[in-house]
């Protein structure tokens, strides 16, 4: 009676014989896993069938997958304003971005054009602009300043001779572009897309917060008017800053006033850009103007005859240098890492918004194929950028359609109506650089949070910062590594516990999934967890809640227009937006409030409506061998627990170490969807408060609950 089955879950007594290691395993078949050897994994790899080369040709060219889909009807206005408002922002940062390369300005747009070709036909991303990145552009200036430098001879090269210094640094920078798409071309092929792992938040934010600061010394020569000779190299930073200071009673106030005025007045837009972003229909594209009135200003003060662009025009395609290709091969490799990383990780964030996957190594691919085709051209290396991938997504792009057509942009800029930026100062394009650099620079302000929340993580972007500054970007990009993997093995192998083995064998009633975490979660192998425990539940989450909101809002519908019989609703509960492709207000958890029933979403549906049934209930983590969890961990594991309680799925986590616990309140980890009440001391614990809550559960598995083989 209920009685007794209160009394059976609130006393127990678990009565199991006493096993040592030899007793057990007599008693208890051992399961064996096959594990594939090396042998196995290659002749899986050179297997080839009909089924196999179609999913490699869609894998090689991702436009064809989305083609097929693609609603032109639904997607090309959005397509087109998108595209023509990244171009006119792509151009300007073109021109830009290119005085941190120390190259002459129109090359810039050289790399707004040819890399987004191929990248259209072989990247996986569909909202990400291609092009010119400011990180990547001061590695290669770095370089080519090494090679070429303003005062004194050039590398004893034989391709210079003849050559002017401007020829000598564009011969630099395309052979370093196109060592560098070779490098993430071969990574790609051999399928080692997944090195990104190793560049963690925290010091990816620490690397662009110092690269942000070589950024701004670099541009202060062009906002003050001086003749600053390019450095590269350890201490760089502070010799510039010298020559800097010791030429400062020769700053040209015109160029000084002018920096001034664009700066604030960009900077204002900007702000107002973000506070009203979803008032306005586009963002006001402020630096396009404000370099429409700096060129007519200076075009009637004559400050042509001191800033002298040249006529635009597409060159044939070239081979790179030979020698140049030995001497760069050491740069060439963090410029590879580092163009990769950010494109990869901005993509990342799109694809979770808008639900679709990307793939690492195509994406290798995909920028290694742009920059070798872009390199021949005489561009230099290109990655993307935030700003400018912000634009494209926010102003509508559904598709790389958008960014083929800010090239088209690009290419009439450079062919039709490039001379019109002949008077351009160079002073206008360093204040545009540097009030770009808000976004980076604000990340100072992490700091104070990474030193309460995870110290070990606060000093990795501390070192990073710093040694980036000092030695360098490609240096510091190496200590930076080093200090990751340094805090990896600390906290892995001597502050934390030994890990003990889990039983062989676990019962999993109906309806509930038990999932052991056997590592400790950090930013290497959050993602990895997430998408196992994907696997292990059977579903994707996220999908799932978009699916059940979709029907939510077409049964609204029908209920609106009366097509749809039930009790009464109020007209007034059908104000929310009917657009499907808002994924913000998709990933919010199901609102019943002006239903008058909550749904039964395994039952069927009316109307013909499908939704994806859920037979889980329940889903146990087993904490057991978590010995500590790192920022990174904590975001993904909160963001991954919400998918689950927002499908209606209780979350219990079991075995938790006191001090993962603590951290979790003192990160603020709690909120009204994850709350504490999920955490239980053991598995037995949790699973018997399940089969109390699913009276259901327990009819099938009374069993279980008296005779569970797992220790108390």
């Amino acid at each position: 009676n209920e009685e007794n089955l209160t009394v059976l879950f609130e006393q127990y007594v678990v009565a199991r014989p006493l096993y040592s290691e030899d007793s057990f395993a007599e008693d208890h078949e051992k399961i064996y896993r096959h594990h594939k050897t090396m042998l196995d994994h290659v002749k899986q790899y050179f297997t080839c069938d009909s089924k196999r080369a179609k999913n490699a040709a869609l894998s090689l060219l991702p436009v064809i997958s989305w083609m097929k889909i693609y609603r032109i009807k639904e997607w090309l206005l959005s397509d087109i304003v998108s595209g023509v408002s990244t171009g006119l922002v792509a151009v300007l940062q073109g021109l830009a971005y290119c005085l941190l390369a120390s190259l002459p300005a129109w090359y810039g747009l050289f790399s707004a054009f040819f890399p987004v070709i191929t990248y259209f036909f072989l990247g996986t991303s569909r909202h990400i602009s291609v092009g010119p990145f400011p990180v990547l552009c001061l590695m290669i200036g770095s370089v080519v300043t090494r090679l070429v430098p303003d005062e004194g001879q050039p590398l004893n090269i034989t391709a210079f001779e003849g050559l002017s210094i401007d020829e000598r640094r564009v011969l630099v920078a395309y052979s370093v572009t196109f060592l560098t798409g070779i490098m993430q071309l071969a990574m790609g092929m051999l399928q080692v897309g997944f090195v990104v792992m190793y560049l963690s938040d925290t010091l990816v934010s620490g690397f662009t917060t110092a690269a942000a600061i070589h950024i701004l010394v670099s541009q202060l020569k062009f906002v003050l008017g001086l003749q600053v000779p390019g450095i590269s190299g350890p201490l760089s930073i502070i010799y510039t800053l010298e020559i800097i200071f010791n030429k400062i009673t020769s700053t040209n106030v015109c160029d000084v006033v002018i920096s001034l005025v664009i700066m604030g007045v960009v900077f204002i837009v900007k702000e107002i850009n973000d506070r009203f972003k979803s008032k306005l229909p586009v963002p006001i594209p402020i630096e396009v103007i404000m370099t429409v009135i700096a060129c007519g200003v200076s075009f009637a003060f004559d400050f042509k005859t001191r800033y002298v662009f040249y006529h635009l025009r597409y060159e044939s395609p070239v081979a790179p240098n030979i020698h140049i290709l030995q001497e760069t091969a050491v740069e060439a490799f963090p410029m590879a890492i580092v163009g990769f990383a950010v494109a990869f990780s901005v993509a990342k964030v799109y694809s979770v918004k808008h639900d679709y996957t990307i793939d690492g190594n195509q994406e290798l691919i995909a920028f290694g194929v742009s920059n070798i085709f872009g390199a021949s051209f005489k561009s230099f290396a290109a990655s993307t950028s935030l700003s400018r991938s912000a634009v494209q997504e926010s102003t509508g792009g559904k598709t790389q359609v958008a960014g083929l057509l800010s090239a088209i942009i690009v290419m009439i800029v450079t062919l039709a109506i490039g001379f019109l930026l002949e008077p351009l100062p160079k002073s206008v394009l360093g204040a545009v650089v540097i009030v770009n650099l808000k976004g980076m620079l604000m990340q100072f302000s992490e700091v104070p949070y990474l030193w309460r929340r995870d110290k070990p993580d606060c000093m990795v972007w501390l070192g990073t910062c710093f040694a980036s500054i000092i030695l360098g970007l490609d240096l510091g990009l190496a200590v930076g590594l080093g200090m990751e993997l340094i805090s990896v093995v600390i906290r892995a192998q001597l502050l934390c516990d030994v890990n003990g083995k889990a039983p062989p064998q676990i019962y999993e009633p109906e309806g509930v999934k038990i999932f052991r975490i056997p590592s400790p979660i950090f930013f290497a192998n959050i993602e990895f967890f997430r998408s196992k425990l994907v696997e292990a539940v059977g579903f994707n989450p996220l999908r799932v809640l978009r699916k059940r909101n979709k029907a939510l809002r077409m049964i609204r519908k029908l209920l609106k227009k009366g097509d749809l019989q039930w009790t009464s609703v109020s007209n007034d509960s059908f104000t929310e937006s009917e657009d499907e492709s808002n994924m913000e207000e998709l990933d919010l958890p199901t609102d019943f409030k002006d239903l008058p029933v909550r749904i039964d979403w395994n039952a069927e549906l009316p109307a013909n409506i499908v939704v994806p049934s859920v037979d889980l209930h329940s889903l146990i983590l087993d904490f057991a061998a978590v010995s500590f969890l790192d920022i990174s961990a904590l975001k993904g594991l909160k963001t991954a627990l919400k998918e689950l309680i927002r499908v209606e799925i209780d979350v219990y986590i079991v075995a938790c170490d006191p001090y993962i616990l603590e951290k979790l309140y003192h990160c603020c980890f709690f909120d009204d969807e994850v709350q504490p009440s999920m955490f239980f001391l053991t598995l037995h614990d949790a699973m018997l408060h399940i089969l109390e809550k699913h009276p259901e559960s327990t009819e099938k598995n009374l069993c279980f609950a008296q005779s569970s083989s797992h220790p108390v």
